[in-house]
């Protein structure tokens, strides 16, 4: 009987693994620190630790409602009140999923038809990309600038959106603020610019904020508080990052009434719900005080500013993030390999694993010179990795 070859969809077929999770292996396959993935290696909070525990020995082992328990969306709406003056339903304005992750492809999968458009600023995570091909849209870019901190051009921005008219227009645009991987955090200006075009030309905004309590320059403006965006902006944010729990998989979504029903949908059919325990130990996490933040910019920005100077000291040019806890540099005045061949030498003979540029680019060729590390690790970790880069001086 003949063998036949195994057929895969042209979806499956048309984007990589995660480069990101692939340098974490090899940073595990060679014993190198690392400084690739973004998940903390200290602990989280006592406190929502504890919550969760209590939560697994009273016996919540089962489905929460699908969209999210009322206790925990009670207490996403009140912090949003706290921090943003932002009044939202939580019995019609939000949903929870399974982390940022499943928010950004539920969201793009009940809002996106096939065949529509979606853009994004890059570099970009790696994810908006495939999510995009899954919801069978095509995708826009516009370029942040590292020459100028990262700014975008406001000009190609609208011409981009006006040229493609022609073909049905933007159904969505992707922000990401605190950017991952630049650092960046969007100007109150910018932020107006994007709404000013969102009515213009009738597109969602797509934001994920998952590093919103993680900023060093600025402040964070929630693009749905905007005169206007409301309707037409769907919130991501999560407990990932701002807890350190990234292997929870708690995030939420705020939306109008009638895009979360949308949304709600889809969300059923991909993962009913997240872990009933811990949305219960999400809700105390929302009631940290404000000390709690305050530690938490105070301990990001120790860690930013050792690596930032080790980086410098090892020979990269480096840019300081405004936010998240990324570092993105450039190796041009260290090699003449490409960033994958760079990255490869750094673990394979420095133990040190960072993640190549090209993976936050639709073309390779743009992020070549460019790296990113990560520096959501503990002091004493950051310390030997910056004793290791030192070595590439020769």
């Amino acid at each position: 009987m003949a063998t036949s070859t195994p057929r895969i969809s042209q979806k499956a077929a048309s984007f990589t693994e995660s480069v990101i999770r692939d340098m974490t292996r090899l940073a595990m396959q060679h014993d190198a620190i690392n400084l690739a993935q973004g998940f903390p290696n200290f602990p989280a909070p006592r406190e929502i630790k504890e919550a969760a525990c209590r939560a697994i020995q009273a016996d919540i082992n089962q489905y929460a409602i699908t969209w999210g328990a009322p206790r925990f969306r009670r207490a996403i709406a009140e912090k949003y009140k706290t921090f943003y003056n932002w009044e939202i339903d939580p019995e019609r304005e939000l949903t929870v999923a399974c982390g940022s992750t499943e928010c950004m492809i539920a969201s793009m999968l009940a809002l996106v038809n096939p065949g529509e458009r979606v853009l994004v600023f890059e570099p970009f995570y790696e994810n908006y990309g495939p999510d995009a091909i899954l919801a069978g849209a095509s995708t826009l870019y516009v370029s942040l600038d590292p020459e100028r901190d990262w700014t975008f051009d406001f000009q190609e921005l609208e011409q981009k959106i006006d040229e493609s008219q022609a073909e049905g227009g933007v159904r969505a645009v992707i922000l990401n603020t605190p950017n991952n991987p630049s650092g960046k955090v969007f100007s109150g200006e910018e932020l107006s610019k994007i709404a000013e075009l969102a009515q213009a030309y009738d597109f969602y905004v797509l934001t994920d904020e998952i590093y919103e309590h993680i900023i060093y320059q600025g402040s964070h403006h929630p693009i749905a508080c905007l005169p206007g965006m409301r309707e037409r902006t769907v919130t991501i944010s999560g407990l990932s990052k701002t807890f350190s729990v990234t292997g929870w998989r708690v995030g939420y979504i705020v939306a109008c009434p009638e895009v979360t029903d949308a949304i709600r949908k889809v969300h059923d059919f991909l993962t009913v719900g997240a872990a009933a325990p811990l949305q219960e130990a999400g809700a105390d996490a929302m009631g940290m005080g404000q000390d709690y933040y305050r530690q938490l910019l105070s301990n990001y920005r120790e860690r930013r500013d050792y690596l930032v100077g080790s980086l410098e000291r090892a020979g990269f040019r480096v840019w300081t993030p405004s936010g998240a806890y990324y570092i993105m540099a450039d190796i041009s005045s260290l090699t003449e390999l490409d960033d994958v061949q760079f990255v490869n030498r750094l673990i394979e003979k420095y133990g040190v694993a960072a993640v190549p540029g090209s993976s936050f680019y639709h073309r390779a060729e743009s992020g070549k010179r460019f790296i990113r590390f990560a520096f959501c690790k503990t002091m004493e970790v950051l310390q030997q990795a910056g004793d290791r880069l030192q070595r590439l001086k020769g």
